[in-house]
């Protein structure tokens, strides 16, 4: 079996109010985000990746940029790791949204979804087909993105499904997995790639 790494970041630390439901909407980083990604470069380094992959948004491009211009690495920009689209609830605090809508959503975060936005399960299909092309390709690579993908992520990473409920990663935080491909993917990506 041979494995690859995958280092998973989230996004550093956003201006945006507390309280505030922003998956989609473009919102800028807090200053000194900069410094985070110095530190990144030399772990994105020691992982031997090529490629950075990211989300659209301005608050993952631009760590991402700064992270690939560092380090010598291609960017590719992946609308598959854009954040949950919450729809109309999109800019509204938490309690402007009411109890019982987030209620609804909590009882079933995989089929609900947000007035005008996307169902969990959605989120998880485009993560996963992500994830089915990162395997295959069977490279050590970095992705800067959003906690809901990067749950999902994580969760693929353990060899698990995703529990789009679990806390996610800490903003400004990375995570360092070593993924194991079993010998029918390690054909699979042989036979693509001859």
């Amino acid at each position: 079996m041979q494995s690859f790494s995958l280092l998973l970041v989230r996004h550093a630390r956003v201006q945006v109010p507390q309280g505030v439901c922003y998956g989609r909407t473009d919102v800028v980083l807090h200053p000194g985000w900069e410094k985070i990604v110095s530190g990144l470069s030399v772990l994105a380094r020691g992982v031997g990746g090529r490629v950075v992959h990211t989300s659209p948004a301005q608050r993952c491009l631009h760590m991402a940029q700064r992270l690939a211009s560092a380090t010598g690495m291609e960017l590719r920009v992946d609308e598959r790791l854009a954040e949950l689209d919450f729809g109309q609830w999109e800019g509204k605090s938490w309690q402007e949204i009411g109890r019982a809508a987030l209620d609804d959503w909590a009882a079933s975060p995989e089929h609900f979804t947000p007035p005008g936005g996307e169902s969990g399960q959605a989120l998880r299909q485009r993560v996963r087909a992500f994830w089915r092309e990162m395997r295959e390709a069977g490279k050590a690579a970095c992705v800067v993105s959003h906690g809901g993908p990067l749950r999902v992520l994580s969760a693929l990473a353990e060899g698990h499904g995703p529990d789009l409920l679990r806390p996610s990663m800490p903003q400004g935080s990375a995570r360092l997995w070593q993924v194991t491909q079993t010998v029918q993917e390690e054909a699979q990506s042989v036979a693509a790639h001859s």
